[in-house]
């Protein structure tokens, strides 16, 4: 097996684990919004909502201050 076949079938291999990677992280966006833990829409208007008096997009709990 030359250098060209062994570059061929690690090209391929790649690009399949990097499809099923990017499935996996849309699978996760899409269902940890379904299940209520974080909605990432909101992120979205981030770059638009950016001024220094503008509300946060989440609110830390005192846990999470505490830490």
């Amino acid at each position: 097996m030359d250098i060209s076949t062994f570059q061929s079938y690690a090209y391929f291999f790649f690009t399949a684990f990097m499809v099923v990677v990017l499935y996996a992280y849309i699978y996760h966006l899409y269902s940890s919004q379904w299940k209520g833990k974080r909605d990432y829409e909101k992120y979205g208007d981030l770059a638009l909502h950016d001024e220094i008096n503008d509300h946060p997009i989440e609110k830390i709990s005192e846990n999470e201050e505490k830490k």
